[in-house]
């Protein structure tokens, strides 16, 4: 198991390195001027349109983009490996520093998706495949089927208008701190969490259905029955533990679908956190803000994966890794 982990560990760190290539490139495909950009903040909007060609070049080499794409991959990944995310072009700060504003943001947000969507699907999944065939299963099941093919975006304008404009139940955008007051936090966490929760259970709902059934069918689960043991202990002991292993598999793919909610999330309800520092970095052009949040959101669906595989070990004693 220890080698195991450490040769996920590596393949992990390979596909993450992969990954900010992939990102560093795309980002300077881009349309548009990066010194333009920073010009236009720096020094204002009007001393952009008067820059001279001498003085562009010199702000060039100022950045450090008059050098080969390899050679400033290399500058900037070395700079990680010593803790150093670069400076952002739109707003001439630190980048750790305005990560270190926004993330605990879309952490605490991402926390109550994964809660609401992975709990609230595994209950919905599991009554749906101990009363099959039921009246509530088919319409549990059918408002599943719809729910997974709904936009996140499309779904919280929806909840905003119904629930906000119309009703006035909850605030249409915007943040508070809940160290601050949870209370008065938590009305402005409902909507945003309900536009991805909702698709996460289900999605959640629909796997744990189906793999509860496929377990009732096994040759064990029938033999408890047969020895007369009470229903909540096969469910519990028997079908639910050996359903857990495709169910664990997907809360990978369940993290990676918050942390991409996150971005139109937060940009619908105007929520300051990494999505929308994403999102306004891709359109300013400050392709330093954009590489470091990739990074991080690719680090954080890369481990989460390793947690799963470790998970199976648990779940499933049959598994053993050479």
């Amino acid at each position: 198991m220890t080698a195991y982990i450490i040769r996920r560990i590596i393949i992990g760190m390979f596909i993450l390195i992969l990954v900010t290539m992939l990102v560093f490139l795309l980002v300077r495909l881009l349309p548009g001027d990066p010194v333009m950009r920073y010009m236009a903040n720096f020094t204002g909007t009007g001393q952009q349109n008067v820059m001279t060609p001498e003085q562009h070049d010199a702000m060039l080499i100022k950045l450090g983009l008059d050098r080969p794409i390899p050679v400033q991959y290399w500058d900037w990944i070395s700079k990680i490996f010593r803790g150093d995310l670069g400076e952002s072009l739109g707003v001439q700060q630190p980048i750790s520093k305005l990560i270190a504003d926004v993330l605990p943001r879309t952490a605490y947000i991402g926390f109550w998706m994964f809660v609401v969507g992975t709990f609230g699907g595994l209950l919905v999944g599991i009554y749906c495949a101990l009363r099959r065939g039921t009246w509530l299963d088919n319409t549990l099941t059918t408002i599943a089927n719809i729910g997974m093919t709904v936009p996140v975006f499309w779904l919280g304008i929806l909840l905003i208008y119904f629930f906000s404009f119309k009703l006035g139940w909850f605030p249409m955008y915007g943040w508070v701190n809940p160290w601050d007051d949870f209370w008065r936090s938590c009305s402005y966490i409902v909507l945003p969490v309900a536009s991805v929760a909702l698709g996460g259970i289900a999605g959640m709902a629909r796997l744990t259905r189906s793999c509860m059934l496929e377990v009732m069918r096994t040759d064990y689960v029938r033999t408890a029955w047969a020895k007369g043991l009470r229903e909540r202990v096969i469910v519990v002991r028997h079908q639910l533990k050996n359903a857990m292993i495709p169910v664990v598999t997907s809360l990978g793919g369940t993290l990676a679908m918050i942390l991409g909610g996150s971005v139109f999330i937060e940009t619908v309800f105007s929520i300051p956190g990494m999505g929308r520092l994403m999102t306004t970095a891709i359109f300013d052009y400050d392709y330093q803000v954009v590489q470091a949040s990739a990074l991080i959101f690719g680090g954080i669906v890369i481990f989460s994966n390793l947690a799963v595989d470790i998970a199976w070990g648990w779940l499933d004693p049959r598994i053993r890794y050479g």
